[in-house]
């Protein structure tokens, strides 16, 4: 077992309501110059679940499950920088009212948190109902690691990942490893506590070239040279462990999102390649 400071974290209360899907302009501009109408983000998305493949459907930034979202911005970004991904949500009002999800990640530039439920709860969601986060993870720090950075992930979940420590270096099953030159959307950002970085797929052929057709809502991933300890950024010879939290794109520079829960401006996060590598594994057996 991973040695941690989890005893010393603080776990608090978080909510948002589910967000009901907005449009401005139907039209959206894909990367091949047409305009497009596909459904995106928000709401409670009914057949898109963690495990489905990011590039199955006729969609553009999918959120899988529940997405939900503060009305009030400054309650809302502690609820995106504080929510990590595997902590307990509950449903608290309307139908489903005590319901029990999981956080699978924080989407950046729309502030969302996105939440996994059963398909057997989300029939009686709706949105505007109110969902509680017991956020825990922020500060959580490996002991025998200092140059590895953590963030956005319940001690749980990290615990559960199969990571082993060999030779001084963590060795972190992954389900895919992505090149910096594929990393676009969420470049430059000053945090990866919250939000996502995308892994642009505009390119067929490079995301085949690097076996990243497969990919799946919730895999973790690993990314070369990409450093998120202080923001997001190149760096050679640095590591970024994320999980994918939201669907393919249409637009030029975006794709599946990634949030950040290793980083290290060093090599000492080695990747272990394995297609089972999914929150999804660790997190939702014990769901419906």
């Amino acid at each position: 077992m991973l040695k941690t400071n989890e005893e010393r974290l603080v776990m608090q209360a978080a909510t948002g309501i589910i967000r009901h899907s907005r449009v401005r302009n139907p039209y959206v501009l894909d990367s091949h110059g047409n305009s497009v109408v596909l459904p995106s983000v928000g709401t409670i998305t009914y057949n898109v679940q963690i495990g489905d493949s990011v590039y199955g459907f006729e969609g553009d930034h999918l959120e899988p499950s529940v997405t939900i979202q503060n009305k009030e911005e400054i309650y809302n970004n502690s609820l995106n920088v504080y929510s990590c991904i595997g902590n307990e949500a509950k449903v608290i009002s309307g139908d489903a009212k005590g319901a029990v999800g999981y956080v699978t990640g924080t989407h950046g530039g729309v502030e969302h948190t996105i939440i996994h439920f059963s398909k057997e709860d989300m029939e009686n969601m709706a949105p505007g109902d109110n969902i509680l986060v017991k956020t825990y993870g922020q500060g959580l720090k490996l002991l025998d690691h200092p140059d590895i950075t953590v963030m956005n992930i319940d001690p749980a979940l990290l615990q559960s990942m199969g990571i082993e420590e060999k030779d001084g270096k963590l060795v972190v099953p992954v389900a895919g490893i992505v090149p910096a030159y594929l990393m676009g959307s969420g470049l430059g950002s000053q945090s990866a506590h919250s939000g996502d970085y995308d892994i642009m797929d505009c390119d067929e052929n490079a995301i085949k070239e690097n076996h990243l057709e497969n990919l799946k809502f919730g895999d973790f991933v690993f990314l070369q040279d990409c450093d998120t300890s202080q923001g997001r950024g190149y760096l050679k010879g640095a590591v970024t462990i994320g999980v994918v939290i939201h669907g393919a794109c249409v637009m030029n520079g975006h794709g599946p999102g990634v949030t950040t829960v290793l980083a290290s401006k060093t090599s000492n996060i080695v990747p272990k390649l394995d297609e089972n590598a999914n929150i999804k594994n660790y997190i939702f057996p014990k769901m419906k």
